[in-house]
């Protein structure tokens, strides 16, 4: 048997007044999607571990089977095994995004989203004025990147308690600053940085052309290697991650999976949708399973577009979940899951420790009454899983 899982991080949602009381998923016209419901089982699940903070890489971490509450070491050291960086016992990974800092606020925690072609520009310029034997940067994509900091004292020297930028937006920096071991540190890489990124030319065009610039760094989320049991010796099974986003390639590649690497999005979305639909079914013709990860919804929540957001979800139902169709009628040996993974209220613009709809349908699988793939539908359901590692062995191998 194959088996496909699609992930749409940060589909799940608040009902708004703007919609006439429904979510987006409610509102949006994604015919493909409530298909595999009326053909499938839905259920409600929460991928958000209990004792961590609501993000997308943990989320994904629990779908991917392994516990993030006990397994989960940090953002950094995961974005950097997808840059295959190579580090020493005392080298310590922080993710870093380029953010833009205005009167003292985190004004927006993706600098505009600024374009991969200028952050590289950033990154080279930094690593010429600031880097040193104690910190080096790497470039990903757009905002997010990897500082590699020389820890002399040990890790607990760089231990201080960092905070994601996603869920300070509008607020004060410095009541947000690093705090314990190696605090004063951090906070003096981010302030050089600030100094020199605010004269770049690269900045000073963004401005003129009425864009948020990338004048400051954000270091957060490091940590030491996880320790992760190979996927193929966990499930007995071959698998791939098709992706454009840092932490499911980076997490693909400490699992041991193959990373397929999507191109940057266009926003052209039958291109967009099109290239991933290809890419994931010739994948599946020589993997047992193979994970697309679709980051349209959690980018538009949490910049606040709804319509973007809706937009999104009825392209992708449209451009590749009508391929996915195609591929279960005429492959009987497929079984298909897709998930919500987290919520992103496009009004709160965060990531919530919600319970999300997921439904699981081809081979072997007998059908509920249910038609809809929604939040309300999924929470009428008698299939609720509380622990998220659990949903894909309970969705693939327990059915």
């Amino acid at each position: 048997m194959k088996y496909l899982v699609v992930t749409i991080p940060g589909a799940a949602d608040h009902p708004a007044e703007e919609l006439g009381g429904k979510t987006p998923l409610e509102a949006a016209k994604i015919p493909n999607l409530h298909h595999f419901v009326k053909i499938g089982k839905l259920g409600t699940v929460r991928l958000s571990p209990d004792r961590i903070e609501p993000a997308s890489d943990t989320s994904f971490f629990n779908l991917l089977g392994y516990d993030a509450d006990k397994l989960y070491t940090g953002r950094g050291p995961i974005e950097a095994a997808n840059l295959e960086l190579k580090l020493e016992e005392d080298e310590i990974p922080f993710r870093m995004n380029f953010i833009t800092e205005f009167g003292g606020n985190l004004a927006d925690p993706t600098a505009g989203r600024i374009a991969t072609k200028e952050a590289k520009a950033l990154i080279n310029f930094l690593n010429k004025k600031v880097a040193s034997g104690f910190v080096r940067f790497f470039a990903g994509r757009e905002y997010r990147h990897v500082a590699v900091l020389k820890d002399a004292h040990g890790f607990q020297a760089l231990s201080a308690k960092t905070v994601c930028p996603d869920t300070i937006v509008g607020e004060k920096i410095e009541s947000h600053f690093p705090k314990g071991p190696g605090e004063e540190l951090l906070k003096k890489l981010m302030f050089d940085a600030r100094l020199l990124l605010q004269d770049h030319e690269v900045n000073q065009v963004r401005l003129d052309l009425r864009e948020n610039p990338a004048n400051m760094i954000w270091l957060w989320g490091q940590g030491k290697k996880p320790n992760l049991e190979k996927f193929a010796d966990k499930y007995g099974l071959s698998g791939a991650v098709v992706s454009g986003i840092e932490y499911a390639k980076g997490l693909a590649r400490l699992t041991g999976m193959t990373v397929l690497d999507a191109p940057e999005i266009t926003g052209d979305y039958e291109t967009d949708f099109h290239k991933r639909g290809k890419m994931v079914l010739e994948a599946l013709e020589d993997k047992d399973v193979v994970f697309c990860h679709l980051d349209e919804c959690d980018e538009a929540s949490r910049a606040g577009d709804l319509k973007t957001k809706i937009s999104a979800l009825e392209a992708m139902d449209y451009f590749l979940f009508s391929k996915i169709k195609e591929h279960l009628d005429s492959d009987k040996d497929t079984r298909l899951l897709v998930t919500a993974m987290h919520a992103v209220p496009w009004k709160m613009r965060r990531h919530v420790r919600d319970f999300v709809p997921f439904v699981v349908a081809g081979k072997n699988v007998m059908p509920d009454e249910a038609e809809k793939f929604s939040e309300l539908a999924a929470k009428s359901s008698e299939l609720k899983i509380s622990e998220g590692h659990e949903l894909l062995g309970t969705a693939f191998f327990k059915n």
